[in-house]
């Protein structure tokens, strides 16, 4: 990889299975060291993306390097610059915790003593020192999802590709996780992280992408993300989901944008422009209607309102199949 080549490029690259469009010319960069959040609903074409940049599928048509190799021609070189780890745990069942992260280091290559002292080093860091003996099918969910991203570490990867990593994980391993994603970048390693937890992307990501229907249709930091929804939200929780309505009616007068409407927590939200008397004049609006507002609140957006702004509603079942028959 040349000195000002990205560790991550992909440009035009086009997937579809059978009649339907996975990847419809998507564009990625990440530069060395910087940490890559992708964002999108289900079916929007992520897990796909994972899978072409790990040479898990060819694309059909488009260049992708990695690490300053093509993914097509050079896959084995690649592989050997990577680490992945899947939405699903990888792990063997019948070897123990400390065996498989081993195993991963010898089919690399690594002398033997290396792969055992990086096995315990990532044991540790994991919190999974005092289980390392045990097979792994006598695990919990949030152990194996553990055990997984160790491995994708054995080898000190260059490029890291993490497909939804915390899923199923508990606060504190969570938050074990981001530490160690921050460390990767420190050192120099590339990390793409693809995520449903928008405050993961947040915390984490240097560079966002969102992504529909295959291709990028946002990209930014986190501010500037933001920026693009525009200006500041209000939100107003009303006593009873009969006046959910009536208060989206209020609201329009007032908001720049279309109102978002969560039934369970019985709550609009819209942008808005934060002027004088702004408050006052919804508070009248909403008596005129005879709607009760148990609280407002004036907030600047979040990745939350600039994901339900730009995606549409997830793609049905023949989306979801999609990446999984990727």
């Amino acid at each position: 990889m040349g000195a000002h080549s990205p560790a991550i490029l992909a440009r035009g690259v086009v997937k579809r299975f059978g009649t339907t469009q996975a990847l419809a010319g998507l564009d990625l960069t990440a530069e060395p060291g910087t940490i890559l959040g992708v964002l999108g609903p289900n079916g929007a074409g992520k897990t796909t993306a994972v899978r072409i940049l790990t040479t898990l599928l060819r694309p059909d048509a488009g260049r992708v390097e990695v690490a300053g190799f093509d993914v097509v021609r050079q896959p084995d070189q690649v592989r050997t610059r990577i680490g992945l780890a899947g939405q699903y745990a990888t792990v063997d069942e019948v070897l123990s915790g400390r065996e498989n992260l081993v195993m991963v280091g010898r089919l690399f290559h690594l002398p033997r003593a290396e792969a055992r002292r990086r096995a315990d080093a990532l044991l540790e860091r994991f919190g999974l020192t005092d289980v390392a003996h045990r097979p792994v099918k006598t695990y919990s969910g949030g152990m194996r999802r553990r055990l997984d991203l160790a491995a994708s570490l054995v080898t000190e990867p260059q490029v890291l590709v993490l497909d939804e990593p915390t899923t199923g994980l508990d606060p504190r391993s969570r938050l074990t996780l981001w530490e160690i994603i921050r460390e990767q970048a420190a050192r120099g390693a590339t990390v793409l992280l693809t995520t449903q937890y928008l405050d993961e992307a947040d915390q984490l990501a240097d560079t966002i992408v969102v992504i529909d229907h295959g291709r990028v249709i946002a990209s930014g930091t986190a501010d500037e993300l933001k920026d693009q929804v525009g200006g500041d939200r209000l939100d107003v929780t009303v006593a009873a989901e009969s006046d959910l309505e009536d208060a989206v009616r209020a609201l329009e007068r007032h908001a720049t944008g279309p109102a978002h409407v969560d039934v369970a927590q019985r709550q609009v939200s819209v942008p808005i422009r934060n002027v004088p008397g702004l408050l006052a004049a919804v508070v009248r609006d909403l008596d005129a209607r005879n709607v009760r507002p148990l609280d407002f609140r004036l907030r600047r957006p979040t990745l939350d309102d600039v994901f339900l702004a730009l995606t549409s509603a997830p793609a049905g079942p023949a989306g979801d199949e999609c990446e999984e028959a990727a």
